[in-house]
């Protein structure tokens, strides 16, 4: 695999129905190096903070194979940075990685933590009012990452997985149980085990609680 561009998006206005805010996901290649510290590019703005960034969010990546895929459904040539990547790279199918597998990159190195779950806002950029459900049955999400080690990218590097040698889970199961009505314990723990970004960390140990609660009621 290599880097095929690297991407940053400044702060734009964006129109999602009758709501007016402020987007980084019109990202475009930037020439020459590009600095990668632990909360994301330099030079990238993230708007939505509640929702997106931080730490174990902080550089999107997405792979040139789905966007082959892509380009091929909607019959058009997709630029990098459309989807609101960080990174572009060669050979890397997202439903094909686990949580915990790492990426590196010259001298940085990134850690899946999550697949991309879309919202309104991705629908705005592909102007497709139907493109979350589309990109929903496609089950090519991209990939979150943290940053273990900080560096320097830039366009053509080489891109090197290394496998997660503890317990995980896919991203693209990650993905699909987004959308479930609800999680038996096995599952949840399977999740927990695994190291998830912390959005969905504190989402799944608070429906663990509840669960488990539930159970101990009806046992009294």
């Amino acid at each position: 695999m290599h880097l095929l561009s690297v991407n940053v998006g400044r702060a734009s206005p964006v129109q999602n129905g009758k709501l007016s805010r402020q987007t980084g996901i019109y990202k475009f290649p930037v020439p020459g190096p590009t600095a990668v510290m632990r909360e994301g590019l330099d030079g990238d703005d993230i708007c939505d903070s509640k929702n997106h960034g931080g730490v174990d969010q902080a550089l999107y990546v997405y792979g040139a194979p789905d966007y082959e895929w892509w380009s091929k459904a909607l019959g058009r040539e997709l630029p990098p940075g459309t989807f609101g990547e960080n990174l572009t790279i060669s050979d890397l199918v997202s439903a094909h990685i686990w949580i915990g597998d790492r990426l590196h990159i010259g001298t940085v190195t990134l850690e899946v933590t999550a697949p991309r779950v879309p919202c309104r806002t991705l629908s705005t950029r592909m102007g497709d009012a139907g493109f979350v459900k589309r990109f929903r049955e496609a089950e090519r999400p991209g990939l979150y990452c943290r940053v273990i080690h900080e560096g320097i990218v830039r366009a053509g590097q080489p891109v090197t997985l290394e496998r997660h040698s503890g317990e995980s889970v896919s991203a693209l199961e990650i993905f699909r149980d987004f959308y479930a009505a609800s999680l038996d314990e096995a599952t949840l723990r399977r999740h927990l085990a695994a190291p998830i970004a912390i959005r969905d960390r504190s989402a799944k140990q608070a429906q663990l609680t509840e669960l488990l609660q539930q159970d101990n009621g009806r046992e009294t």
